[in-house]
């Protein structure tokens, strides 16, 4: 059996009711960074994403569209894929609730449930929103004008009252505090933690966990009058995905629990409190965290249809280039916070982190050793402070960006990265090379080499969130693929003098307003 680690994420699910914007995009593009760097740091990773493609809002959806709910969810589904191979995102399964592989795990862990004594049926009513996929206390509610009732996620509700199979939440209230409180980090960031033990302190009631009044979705083992509710359903495609019901083998053996569920806030709840008391009452281990994140908004306006200002990730790739929008998206804003998108902060970034400070250091430093070196490694004499200092730091920065990727500090570690950037920009400023050609030749070569190494470094720890621009860079330090993930920042994968390297080309344009370059 294999002793390298695993690392197990997953995005959530996405409704196939609509098509994919720029949140789908930004969760997906947390983990697919955060997947990269854990391959290039040794760990046998598995990163899953897909498609929810049952429930009510799916089936009024697929009837609005003239279409068979199937159909339409083989559709739906398909822009999501889409999306995901153009943003070149490295997931390795993508599930849809339809298979019938969820459908055998959805039935074995409601059995499991029933035999645990935490399901019993009764008559359910109360109010539900269908675009939430959720019902809401009346205390939550708000009332407009003309009497309509509204959720605090801006949906309309309505009263519902059918026969239901409940969940015995009620009774895991003090098991789920105990389970925070012995896994300070299962929910992250700590703002999102503090909303959950407030939610849960504050009494749990059971959870309705089946609907009669519409078909879609998978039937109730014994009782096919009933389909599963939707959040039962699609919270367990994170152990489908592993091969569940198989426990004791297989891949739910190796990568079960999974270390990170990456969701937005909006569907903390679901996450952080059902979703462990499912699978604590089936008894399965819980997930090692749940990481929340927030919203964008654009230009200062909250995002939605009726205003028309939802951002197509598409169009803005096709703008600005994908590695770009990969940077931007994670080096805007504290992950976890809120952001807002706007084209300028965009441009001012492009043009001033990635053509000024990065892509001009390479260029500039590669087309020294170019001119100066014979197209050549230079060879490096004795390292002085200066040299020793800017070494250093480059060498440090693993560790440093390593335990902020742990956090899904995502920001904070392309800070540490620029702060190196900024760091050996200095350098060149205070060496000067271009004069040291003619006073000291040797030392330009030790000052290029000190450059170009820590450029390596730069260039490889880079490669999660800009995996095509530091291709290039690497390609033009003639760095073997092989010698690409993280053990080569260790002994014996420094630069070697003499290789060869080609002629260098920027790494990244420079945009002269929004969109032009």
């Amino acid at each position: 059996m294999s002793d390298q680690p695993t690392y197990y994420l997953t995005t959530p699910i996405y409704y196939v009711n609509d098509a994919p914007h720029i949140g789908h995009a930004y969760t997906t593009l947390a983990c697919d960074v955060l997947a990269r760097f854990k391959r290039l740091d040794g760990f046998d990773v598995r990163f899953l994403t897909g498609t929810d493609e049952h429930g009510q809002k799916v089936e009024k959806s697929a009837q609005a569209a003239g279409m068979d709910p199937q159909a339409f969810t083989d559709k739906v589904s398909k822009n999501f894929r889409d999306l995901a191979s153009f943003m070149k995102f490295s997931h390795d399964d993508f599930i849809r609730t339809t298979e019938d592989r969820h459908i055998r795990a959805c039935q074995a862990i409601w059995k499991k449930l029933e035999e645990a004594g935490d399901i019993y049926l009764d008559n359910y009513g109360g109010w539900y929103a269908v675009r939430d996929e959720a019902f809401y206390g009346e205390d939550e509610l708000t009332k407009t004008a003309d009497g309509k009732r509204i959720a605090p996620s801006g949906a309309e509700v309505e009263w519902v009252e059918e026969p239901s199979y409940f969940f015995k939440l009620s009774a895991w209230g003090d098991r789920l505090l105990a389970y925070y409180e012995a896994n300070p980090d299962f929910i992250l960031p700590d703002s999102r933690r503090n909303e959950v033990l407030s939610f849960v302190k504050g009494g749990l009631n059971d959870l309705s966990i089946s609907r009669t009044t519409f078909k879609w979705g998978v039937p109730v083992p014994g009782n096919e009058e009933h389909i599963m509710y939707v959040w039962l359903d699609a919270l367990t495609n994170y152990i489908t995905a592993v091969g569940y019901p198989e426990t004791e083998t297989g891949d739910y053996a190796k990568y079960w629990p999974a270390d990170l569920h990456m969701v937005g806030k909006d569907i903390l709840r679901f996450h952080a409190v059902y979703w462990p008391a499912f699978l604590m009452a089936a008894g399965l281990e819980p997930p090692k965290r749940v990481f929340a994140h927030g919203w964008w908004t654009n230009e200062g306006q909250k995002i939605s249809k009726s205003t028309g200002n939802v951002i197509d990730p598409i169009e803005l790739i096709n703008r600005y280039g994908l590695d770009q929008v990969r940077y931007f998206l994670l080096r805007e804003v504290p992950f976890g916070n809120d952001g807002d998108f706007s084209h300028t902060a965009m441009v001012n970034r492009m043009n001033g982190e990635l053509a000024n400070d990065f892509g001009n250091l390479a260029q500039r430093v590669l087309s020294m050793v170019g001119k100066n070196c014979d197209g050549k490694i230079p060879t490096p004499g004795t390292f002085d402070a200066d040299d020793l200092a800017l070494l250093g730091q480059a060498h440090g920065l693993l560790a440093a960006v390593r335990a902020l990727m742990d956090r899904q500090g995502f920001n904070h570690a392309l800070e540490a990265i620029w702060v190196v950037i900024r760091a050996a920009n200095g350098y060149v400023d205070r060496q000067a090379p271009w004069k040291l050609k003619k006073e000291d030749p040797a030392r330009m070569a030790t000052v290029l080499y000190v450059l170009a190494e820590v450029i390596r470094h730069l260039a490889l720890l880079a490669q999660p969130v800009m995996p095509d621009a530091m291709s290039k860079m690497l390609d033009q330090l003639s760095v073997p693929t092989d010698a690409r993930s993280f053990k080569a920042l260790g002994e014996g994968g420094a630069l070697v003098p003499g290789t060869v390297i080609p002629a260098p080309e920027g790494a990244f344009p420079r945009f002269l307003d929004e969109g032009s370059t």
